[in-house]
């Protein structure tokens, strides 16, 4: 059977290519760009199939959002409808923003209890649990983890310094799709207010969502 042609601009090869050889995205990402690089080459589907270990309905669907929205849409997943948010971004930004901030007078550190305290009075904010809390700061220290790059650079002398860590490059693409499980006491490190790059983070970028 004759395969459906593909062409890519020359601005989705670009894309594509720095997809393939950077080694710095998921895994399935990384086999998309493979996907749409082989069929742009016009390589058969029953090679592509042998080599990346794929069936031929993924080639096809990989194909078909190509043509329909481009590369960018070939290689992410489009958002899955689901649960809808119980705190949007703007407050988990101020969340963060109270964690690397100075902690309240007669407090050497925050903890989850003062985060907790501290963000209920805040307007717009409302009821919030301690649990809620330390998981949104979890959540947001992974993401400055793979993001940044590097999970602190000063610590408080309450902590050794054999739990700051640099964030080395992924150098491939199955490595790509994990993130470095965090210590206890890392993820208590924003809590506790020390200065690190999440720091930088919550105030730049994280109001911005990411």
């Amino acid at each position: 059977m004759r395969q459906t042609e593909l062409h890519l601009t020359d601005k989705d090869r670009e894309l594509i290519e720095s997809y393939r050889a950077s080694g710095l995205h998921h895994a399935r990402e990384v086999n998309r760009a493979h996907v749409l690089s082989a069929l742009d080459r016009g390589i058969p589907e029953a090679q592509i199939m042998a080599v990346l270990g794929m069936g031929r309905t993924a080639i096809w669907r990989i194909r078909a959002a190509y043509l329909e929205g481009g590369a960018e849409h070939a290689l992410h997943d489009l958002p899955r409808p689901g649960k809808p948010r119980r705190y949007d971004m703007g407050i988990e930004a101020r969340i963060c923003t109270l964690a690397c901030s100075q902690p309240p007078a007669g407090a050497k550190r925050w903890t989850l209890e003062l985060l907790e305290q501290a963000a209920q009075a805040q307007a717009g904010v409302g009821p919030i649990s301690r649990e809620t809390v330390r998981r949104l700061l979890k959540k947001k220290m992974h993401q400055a983890v793979a993001q940044a790059d590097v999970v602190c650079r000063h610590i408080d002398a309450g902590v050794s310094a054999t739990h700051v860590r640099s964030a080395r490059p992924l150098r491939s693409p199955v490595a790509a799709g994990r993130t470095r499980r965090l210590s206890g006491r890392e993820e208590q490190a924003v809590a506790q207010g020390f200065s690190c790059a999440f720091a930088d983070a919550s105030r730049n970028t994280c109001a911005a969502g990411l």
